[in-house]
């Protein structure tokens, strides 16, 4: 499934940072640093996101190692940017993580995931010239659709409208933090979802022309499973950098 225009549109906000990556870290207005100041922690960012079988991570490694190779100023797929299926990302009240946890808990145990065969049938990425955030595409699937718009419906009394720096996890006081990923957080359920979702796993950031070459390679599709979900809090560049709440699967 190729990503939509409007789709793409919105990914690209959330790369519009990636080509001053030599540059981190980042600034942000000072309406935005005050701001960050006041509401610091009332308000976070999260992903919530399905963790994919030994098959799936044995490959986006395999991509994340090329892509450093190309770009060694992007990111490792590691303890702090777990590898992922996006399902819902949102801006919630830090107050009500817990009643958000059980919440979609619920969802999760009553869909039962741990045993959907999904498939990855090719790369993409998201350019931003010169480079461009790489993926492996996973096929959506009656379940993943419905799978989403039942947390959209779960985590909806807990959300607001935006959020500052503050509400992600951060390494650089939120410097690190683009004002297009905040833009994206809010608008993801009107750009990311139901007709408009691509589920896939983000591998890395590299230069167009190796992403161009990766492309025109055949890709061998796989199949994988679920082995997990997790709420995370979203970091720079929509990854996910800390797991708030690891949350158990029945099969």
């Amino acid at each position: 499934m190729t990503p939509t225009m409007t789709e793409a549109a919105g990914r690209r906000r959330v790369l519009a940072a990636v080509t001053a990556l030599a540059a981190l870290p980042l600034s942000f207005s000072a309406n935005a640093a005050r701001a960050q100041t006041t509401t610091k922690n009332s308000v976070t960012a999260i992903d919530i996101a399905l963790e994919p079988d030994g098959t799936m991570i044995q490959h986006a490694q395999a991509a994340n190692a090329r892509l450093l190779q190309d770009f060694p100023k992007g990111f490792a797929l590691d303890a702090t940017h777990h590898p992922h299926v996006t399902m819902l990302q949102q801006f919630v009240r830090t107050a009500n993580l817990d009643k958000v946890y059980a919440a979609v808990g619920r969802v999760f145990a009553a869909e039962k995931p741990l045993n959907w065969k999904l498939k990855a049938f090719k790369y993409y990425y998201i350019p931003s010239p010169p480079v461009g955030l790489a993926g492996i595409v996973v096929e959506p699937t009656p379940d993943l659709l419905r799978l989403q718009q039942k947390l959209i419906a779960a985590v909806t009394p807990f959300t607001v409208q935006t959020g500052t720096p503050a509400a992600f996890m951060s390494t650089e006081d939120g410097r690190d933090i683009q004002a297009s990923l905040i833009d994206y957080v809010a608008d993801f359920v009107k750009i990311a979802a139901g007709p408009k979702f691509n589920p896939h796993l983000t591998t890395g950031v590299g230069t167009e022309t190796y992403l161009n070459k990766l492309l025109a390679e055949p890709f061998e599709n796989f199949t994988f499973s679920p082995v997990g979900a997790s709420v995370y809090q979203l970091g720079s560049f929509g990854t996910a950098r800390r797991e708030l709440k690891a949350l158990a699967l029945q099969s």
